[in-house]
């Protein structure tokens, strides 16, 4: 859980280093560094983050320690986390299928 963060604790956005505070979402964690944009959408390709922050609307998509589709605004950031933006263009894998 993220209240035992240790002080300097960061993850990782697309291979740089978000610094976080115990209790942070990784969606507040790239917030408080001022990237609120971490995926378009498919049709027109309009910059989506945050946007209802309590996990309802899925505007704010991210991939964690590589599972697709997860929430920033209800995941816990974790120290070491490796957290990228989703492309919309990519398909999500089948279950049972290897990439």
């Amino acid at each position: 859980m993220t209240e035992d963060a240790p002080a300097g604790a960061t993850l990782t956005f697309d291979g740089r280093p978000i610094p976080f505070r115990p209790g942070q979402t990784v969606g507040a964690a790239l917030t408080a560094q001022g990237i609120v944009s971490w995926r378009t959408t498919r049709r027109e390709h309009t910059e989506r983050g945050l946007f209802c922050g309590i996990g309802v609307c899925f505007d704010c998509l991210v991939t964690v320690d590589g599972q697709r589709v997860q929430r920033a605004c209800i995941t816990p950031a974790c120290d070491g986390q490796d957290v990228r933006s989703e492309h919309p263009d990519t398909a999500l894998p089948i279950p049972g299928e290897q990439a």
